[in-house]
């Protein structure tokens, strides 16, 4: 017995002893492993100036022209969301608020020319907090380096369509890290996000910002899209050539003596930019059918490229799909801001109308968005960081102005949500000669006013580079206010101001957007001029 117990002890116990400590071992990296499993990997697809009316999934006068079938497919797998906003219609603007998660005056950025500080990269700075690899690639546009990602490979600036250089990480200091590629920017651009995927750290989630310069203008296509849409009559809105009701003195000056200064056009319309004059060098003046003529052109550019666009995803998807990747990524896809294709005779953005102001946005994630889903809660650019924050396990950080909408995206309802969401263009009269204006949009109703007035000092406003391109550039605008019902006029037709039978609605929203201003750091004490118009203009 005693040489047993004693054979016991030595042989057996540690023998015991050492396969306990391997199966705890084994668990806990069982766990690890499921842990981080767990954790979706996220892109987030954004192409510039892609407008919700030119995706298919989202109906309108475009949708059977069979533009974008992989979008309508990601759609119709996941969730699309019928009312997206960008607080700021412009490019830079609204970048720095989807990777900030604030508004304009929290984040500093109220225009094109305005850096976001380095340090309020807050989205990779979080998800990496999270243990996620971090990467952003194609169009930046928010002027330094995007230093906070693991990996970048940017555009300089707007950068080319056509044989695009990048500023890439690992390759020098920032702006001497330059390396040229070869081919049209939206090939290009997915070439190097498959690149990316096939070299990451596959012990980690990734979180990829996929960024394409098109459709930008000056929609430049590739080749072989030059036959698309050739023969085809694209359909035009009836606002393209007649709009009785629409606007206010502030976007057609009194008694219409601004009409051809306010808006750049597709029609012949604006003395100084219009479609005609860029692409046709004049050769349109006075025809009778120069705004269709013009028009036609313009979306078949437009539109070729956003068949490039979704010709690509078509392709990135079909890896994700091949390397196993597609049950577990939360794929996003999303335009900086939507585009005026037209309507009210006006391109670009800028413009709190729905055509420029919508975001298109649909997200597919099998493990938890139902497929067929349509949802019509109410959200904006701020939004989209807290939401892919709380995707990946973690809590919306409280200097965060957004919010997450993660129960929509489990098919349940959100609590306290927003009634409307708050919107300012700051950039008066520059570029396409649109005037600075604010206000806030509800799911049925629309207030704004346009204050027409920039907000640099007069003496500092005209040595901005772009009041030496254009006449005029300094004027001030007339200062109006706009409503708009749209439920029952959702092409922005009639202005209801002055309507007394909104007085009751138009009162209320005037003290949402009051109290938005104030709870957003969105107000004008550092403008007193801009207030002072405000002010003078509120009960008008």
């Amino acid at each position: 017995m005693y040489v047993i117990k004693r054979h016991y002890k030595k042989k057996v116990l540690p023998l015991l002893l050492g396969l306990l400590v391997s199966f705890a071992f084994a668990q806990k990296n069982i766990e690890a492993t499921k842990k981080k499993s767990s954790k979706p990997n996220i892109i987030f697809i954004m192409s510039d100036d892609h407008t919700s009316q030119a995706i298919g999934a989202y109906g309108g006068r475009l949708s059977n022209l069979n533009l974008t079938p992989n979008l309508d497919t990601l759609a119709n797998n996941g969730i699309r969301f019928t009312n997206a906003f960008c607080n700021n219609s412009i490019c830079t603007p609204s970048r720095a608020s989807i990777i900030s998660g604030q508004y304009p005056q929290t984040n500093g950025v109220l225009d094109l020319d305005i850096a976001l500080d380095p340090e309020k990269q807050y989205l990779p700075k979080e998800l990496k907090k999270l243990g996620y690899s971090t990467a952003v690639i194609g169009k930046w546009h928010l002027h330094i380096e995007p230093s906070a990602f693991d990996y970048y490979k940017v555009l300089p600036g707007q950068g080319k369509y056509f044989n695009p250089s990048f500023y890439e990480k690992g390759k020098g200091p920032w702006k001497k890290n330059k390396v040229e590629t070869t081919g049209h920017s939206t090939d290009v651009i997915t070439d190097a996000s498959i690149d990316y995927l096939k070299n990451r750290d596959k012990n980690k989630p990734f979180f990829l910002m996929h960024h394409y310069k098109a459709p930008h203008d000056m929609f430049e296509y590739a080749p072989r899209y030059e036959d698309f849409l050739a023969n085809t009559e694209i359909p035009e809105p009836s606002s393209l050539y007649y709009q009785p009701n629409w606007g206010s003195e502030g976007t057609r000056g009194k008694n219409d003596s601004l009409v051809n200064y306010i808006g750049t056009s597709i029609s012949n319309r604006h003395m100084y930019r219009n479609y005609n004059k860029f692409f046709h060098e004049d050769s349109l003046q006075g025809r009778a059918n120069s705004a269709h003529v013009a028009y036609q052109d313009y979306l078949k550019r437009y539109l070729r490229c956003v068949k490039g666009v979704d010709d690509n995803l078509g392709r990135l998807f079909a890896y994700l799909k091949e390397e196993g990747l597609w049950e577990n990524t939360v794929i996003i896809y999303t335009g900086d801001q939507g585009m005026m294709l037209g309507e009210h005779d006006l391109q670009d953005k800028r413009w709190m109308y729905d055509e420029s102001m919508r975001m298109p946005y649909i997200m597919h994630y099998p493990k938890m968005i139902k497929p067929q889903s349509v949802t019509d809660l109410l959200i904006n650019n701020t939004d989209y960081a807290p939401t892919m924050i709380e995707l990946a396990g973690g809590k919306t950080p409280e200097y965060m102005q957004g919010k997450s909408f993660i129960n929509t995206l489990q098919g349940k309802e959100e609590n306290n949500w927003r009634e409307t969401t708050y919107y300012r263009y700051w950039m008066h009269i520059i570029h396409h000669y649109v005037p600075a204006h604010f206000g806030v949009r509800s799911k049925d109703y629309k207030l704004m006013f346009y204050y027409g007035k920039h907000y640099l000092p007069e003496k500092d406003f005209k040595k901005h580079y772009w009041a030496t391109q254009y006449y005029g550039i300094e004027r001030e605008t007339p200062h109006t206010w706009e409503f708009y019902d749209l439920k029952n006029d959702p092409e922005e037709l009639h202005n209801r101001y002055n309507d007394p039978e909104y007085k009751a609605i138009i009162d209320k929203m005037k003290v949402q957007l009051k109290q938005q201003r104030i709870d957003l750091n969105e107000t004008d004490e550092n403008f007193p001029e801009i207030q002072a118009i405000v002010d003078k203009h509120w009960n008008d």
